[in-house]
């Protein structure tokens, strides 16, 4: 592997860092979500206001109010796209190109590989699957690796993901490597989160080290070791096509 180490450690986010460029976050309701005791008004089945954001400089809220992890799951079960909610909005994804889509499937295949040539008791799935980071929070990543038993097959949330990716898009590259970073690592289950480069052979790999210490490796070559839970991947495999 070729790259180059760093360690850091993450802060507690709060709503100026998971929105840059957000002004509506009030002194006290930064402190609240800074707690992690922020909690969403009731959903309302009258209000209609769609509300616009600078949510990663590129998409406008698509829901009607704010809304819990749950409530948008059920929401999101009569509305066809793809979405995620953060701190309580719900955000359309951005169309994507056939270049990222190809390295999006090559990532999910060659996790799929190594979980398989290793015979490990891990599941990997592609995007359109919920990681709840906090009660109005949740994303949607690009693939995930979860060990243990099988969901069910109607299961929407993988509660305990080991592995997340995320290949970058232009509108997506400043909440990938700031609030999503600081969003997956809250899960205890997650040691492993991969931002691909769709453009190039570059992979950041972060990866969970002792106490709360992260520790990244900017890879652009040879094998990325994912252990926890034992698996490996190369570029090569990921960038192939």
């Amino acid at each position: 592997m070729r790259g180059r180490d760093l360690r850091f450690r993450i802060p507690t986010p709060d709503c100026a860092s998971l929105h840059p460029g957000y002004a509506r976050c009030p002194r006290t309701r930064l402190q609240a979500v800074a707690r992690g005791v922020h909690r969403p008004t009731a959903l309302s089945p009258r209000l209609s206001i769609v509300r616009a954001i600078d949510y990663h400089s590129h998409v406008t809220v698509a829901a009607k109010t704010r809304m819990n992890v749950d409530q948008y799951l059920v929401w999101a079960q009569s509305h066809p796209g793809r979405y995620e909610l953060s701190d309580g909005e719900v955000v359309a994804m951005s169309p994507e190109s056939a270049g990222r889509a190809a390295v999006k499937f090559a990532v999910q295949r060659a996790l799929l590989t190594s979980v398989q040539a290793r015979r490990l008791p891990c599941h990997v799935l592609p995007d359109g699957m919920t990681v709840r980071v906090d009660e109005t929070t949740a994303y949607e990543p690009d693939a995930l690796v979860y060990c243990g038993a099988r969901l069910g097959p109607s299961a929407m949330e993988v509660p305990n993901p080991a592995i997340v990716v995320e290949v970058l898009s232009p509108s997506t590259r400043r909440i990938d490597a700031a609030a999503k970073l600081a969003g997956y690592f809250r899960l205890p289950s997650v040691a492993h989160y991969l931002i691909v480069d769709p453009a190039k052979p570059l992979v950041v790999h972060h990866a969970r080290g002792s106490g709360d210490t992260i520790i990244t490796r900017v890879v652009t070559t040879g094998t990325i070791e994912l252990d926890p839970p034992g698996m490996a991947v190369t570029l090569a495999d990921i960038y192939a096509a």
